[in-house]
Order: structure tokens, then sequence, then C-alpha cells
């Protein structure tokens, strides 16, 4: 008995520990890529393209966190910090498009049509950075998205050797399950890393020094 209160009492400590080290990775990755990290569009590196990360759309309209990626990737590109603007995001499906909406709104805000891409397999942060650096052939960007996110998404493209920056896109509430939810996720993110995944689409180069106009459809 004494034995088996010692098995559990062991195990116990063991869970615990694994707990703590998975909720202190989106603490870790934060603080690896913190120097990549800039709060103003004006101290950002020049680089290729800005990349706006999937989220989701109501109506065929951007949700407000898609919004506000698409803003800071205006900015960047009319600050002359980018000459593209790649979005993308899961498009598996003619009911569930994440990327046209952004298109049109980027247009909307008087980007040139040529330098918008899009990539429709974009489905997960790891398969977008993949994408952008196999497809797309990119080899320096710019990352969009909400502070929450960012640290996970630019610890996944350095890692994959994208020259890459962070500007966090600004204007919205998030909730503590936003943050709490980036510990499974950053899980997730090391194992595609350390093995290498393969994104379930990769398809022909699309080369950023072409026309964007031939990936909207």
């Amino acid at each position: 008995m004494r034995f088996v209160r010692r098995y559990y009492g062991i195990a116990f400590v063991v869970a615990l520990g694994v707990i703590a080290l998975a909720m202190m990775l989106p603490i870790v990755m934060r603080l690896v890529v913190a120097a990549y990290i800039e709060p103003l569009v004006s101290d950002v590196p020049n680089t290729e393209v800005a990349m706006i990360l999937g989220a989701s759309v109501y109506r065929g309209r951007p949700s407000p966190i898609l919004a506000e990626r698409a803003d800071a990737a205006i900015e960047l590109y009319k600050e002359g910090k980018v000459s593209k603007i790649l979005v993308t995001g899961d498009n598996g499906a003619l009911s569930h498009d994440e990327v046209t909406p952004v298109r049109k709104y980027l247009l909307g805000a008087g980007i040139e049509p040529q330098d918008i891409f899009l990539d429709h397999a974009g489905f997960d942060t790891y398969s977008s950075m993949y994408r952008a650096r196999e497809v797309f052939l990119a080899h320096s960007l710019t990352i969009v998205t909400q502070d929450f996110h960012l640290p996970r998404a630019l610890w996944i493209a350095r890692h994959l050797g994208l020259e890459a920056y962070g500007v966090v896109a600004e204007g919205g509430e998030h909730s503590p399950y936003d943050y709490f939810r980036e510990i499974p996720a950053s899980i997730k993110a090391i194992v595609n890393v350390f093995t290498d995944r393969q994104p379930k689409y990769l398809g022909p180069t699309l080369p950023l020094t072409g026309n964007g106009e031939e990936t909207w459809y």
C-alpha cells in the first residue's frame, strides 16, 4: 500500500511538472522572439511582404480581429515598409473563405491589385509560414496579428528560416482565453517544427515577384 501511495505521489508531481512546463511555453516563445517585435510601424525593418494570418469572417466581411490585422498590413504597405501583402487563411470549402473578404477590404483601402497575394491553403499558422517559404518563395516578411498570437507565429517563421518581424494588430479587446489557448497551440507548433511537418497542400510556386492577381482564384 505504501508503494502504491508513493507511486501515485510521484505521478502527481510529474503531472504537475508537465502542466507547469506546458504553461511556460508561450512565455518562453515570447521571450525568444521579443527582439523581433516592434511596437511602431516606423520601427519595423523593410521586408518583402506583410502577412495577414487568417481568422473568422462574418457574412462575407472580415471579423474585427481580421480587420485589425488587415489595417496593420495596410499601414505597413502605405509606409513603404513592404511592397506586397500576403493574405493567408482557410479556404478549404466554397462555404468557408477567410481570404477573399480580406482581398476586397484591401482593395477598398487602395492597395494595388497586383500586390495582393492570396494563400487559400493556410489552414493553420505553421502551414501559412511553410507555404510562404515554399510556395510564395518569401525570404523576409512582417507578420501582423494580435499580441496573443504573434510570438508563436514569429517563433515558427524564424525556425523555418524566414527573416521575420512582427507588428501587433491593435484596436480590439481580447479575452484571457485567447492567451490560454496558446498553450496547446505552442505544443503543436513545437511538434510541427521539429518533425518538419509538410502542409496538406503545396502545389506550384507563386513567387511574390509575380502578379498577385494570379493567386485570387
